[in-house]
């Protein structure tokens, strides 16, 4: 789920209480400036480690929970497996598959309702269990494959989508950059970590329990995971604002994010080739020219893989504060892509397909954590239309994923099995290596007028 956030605060002196009339002033100012700083130019405060405990950033591996299970464990892992044991068509059960995906795509028309009426956690815990009523329902059909069962899995996704919103929004608010970064590590490995485990369980399980016992795991496993939005940080009401006064705000803080020119390089950034992870759906389809059996994709490309990509999600907290954002994803994007060279350039034997893969999966983990980074940086602070603006930027990135699996496939109808990961590889490697020079280039520039100011 790519699925994937900062602008300097006023913050008084240790001990000095300030008064609410200018504290609201200077909040205010904040909102309305927003997109005029540098993203990335936060500062970490000499309290970062006390604020990231505070915040709770790994709360995000649970808040995240109930799409992961239903749109990577369900949707992108189990259901096809569970379609073809009811006698469906692989190819209409691919058809329904693509249709309760859309909902996942297109979720930045109704993910901005989380910015108003309800705190966002209350709207992600709400929206978690419509979405396991609605999937509850669906495993209660005849068949899954029947209309009603394909609309009840379509509305769980669609409550998804203010799952995902809502997340945004809440990280939007986190202050330091460490809590971010954090937090984009936790997003993206309990993402996977869930979708891993929903697939194992659905399909292990499906042998032996009727599809309304699996309907109750899958309820369970998208509405208890919610509950941790109980000890999320606590946002403040969105209401107390005229409507006027809150159309003037969003309209600031929509401004201060998209329309500017700091926001072209960031665009460029989610929506170019390096980091799409397009090849992750694309590897089982590839074993077999590689030797590799069935069993072992199994593995390899099921709980082993979704394991993986969770522990080089995690990894990326790892990477010191000082390396801005933008240039640990490129860097992190050209790894990625040397982990496919190794497969484009080896012969077609399963001791390459494991090594590449497992460096691929492993690396794309940690792309994914950066990429909930990047969009974090581009998003600032949440203000009133947090999760809005994180909807948008959110599904621009899935924009990648779909180019890439076209021409990935276009690659290999001409040119055979190695040229999917080679065209993967040489695109991503292109595209990193031309927005690592912007970034850069950009940095010593900003490092150097200081020091020009000074010398004036």
């Amino acid at each position: 789920m790519k699925t994937l956030h900062i602008a300097r605060r006023e913050k008084a002196p240790p001990g000095r209480v300030v008064d609410s009339t200018l504290r609201g002033a200077l909040l205010w100012r904040a909102h309305a400036t927003l997109g005029h700083m540098q993203p990335a130019a936060s500062v970490e405060t000499e309290g970062a480690s006390r604020y990231a405990s505070q915040q709770r950033p790994w709360l995000f591996n649970f808040l995240i929970a109930p799409m992961a299970v239903m749109a990577i464990g369900l949707v992108g892992g189990a259901l096809s497996y569970l379609l073809r044991r009811e006698g469906v068509d692989p190819a209409h059960g691919a058809s329904i598959v693509a249709l309760v995906t859309l909902p996942h795509a297109i979720y930045f028309l109704w993910g901005p309702i989380t910015d108003f009426w309800m705190r966002r956690r209350t709207w992600l815990m709400l929206a978690a269990a419509a979405a396991a009523a609605a999937q509850l329902a669906a495993f209660h059909q005849p068949s899954l494959a029947s209309p009603w069962a394909i609309g009840l899995m379509f509305l769980g996704l669609c409550f998804g989508g203010l799952v995902v919103a809502a997340c945004g929004g809440i990280m939007g608010t986190l202050r330091s950059e460490r809590s971010r970064r954090l937090a984009g590590s936790f997003y993206q490995s309990g993402s996977l970590a869930f979708g891993g485990l929903a697939v194992f369980l659905l399909v292990s399980l499906a042998e032996r329990l009727p599809l309304g016992s699996l309907g109750w795991i899958v309820a369970a496993m998208i509405m208890l995971p919610s509950l941790a939005a109980l000890a999320a940080p606590g946002q403040p009401a969105l209401s107390e604002h005229t409507a006027r006064e809150a159309a003037s705000r969003i309209w600031q803080e929509f401004h201060s994010t998209f329309l500017r020119w700091e926001a072209i390089p960031y665009t460029l950034l989610i929506t170019f080739p390096m980091c799409s992870g397009a090849m992750i759906g694309l590897l089982p389809g590839l074993a077999a020219d590689y030797g590799v059996s069935g069993r072992q994709v199994a593995w390899m490309n099921g709980l082993a893989g979704a394991l993986l990509m969770a522990a080089g999600a995690m990894s990326a907290s790892l990477i010191p504060i000082r390396v801005r954002v933008p240039i640990a994803y490129l860097l992190a994007g050209l790894v990625n892509a040397a982990t496919l060279a190794v497969l484009a350039l080896g012969p077609l034997r399963p001791a390459v397909y494991f090594t590449s893969t497992v460096l691929y999966l492993f690396t794309i983990g940690t792309c994914y954590a950066l990429f909930t980074g990047v969009a974090l940086e581009f998003l600032g602070g949440s203000g009133k239309s947090g999760s809005s603006r994180y909807a948008i930027i959110n599904s621009l990135g899935n924009i990648p994923v779909a180019y890439m699996e076209y021409l990935d496939g276009r690659s290999y109808a001409h040119w055979g099995p190695r040229a999917m990961p080679g065209a993967d590889a040489l695109l991503s490697a292109a595209g990193a290596a031309l927005l690592l020079a912007h970034f850069v280039v950009s940095r010593r520039r900003r490092q150097s007028k200081p020091k020009s100011c000074d010398a004036a």
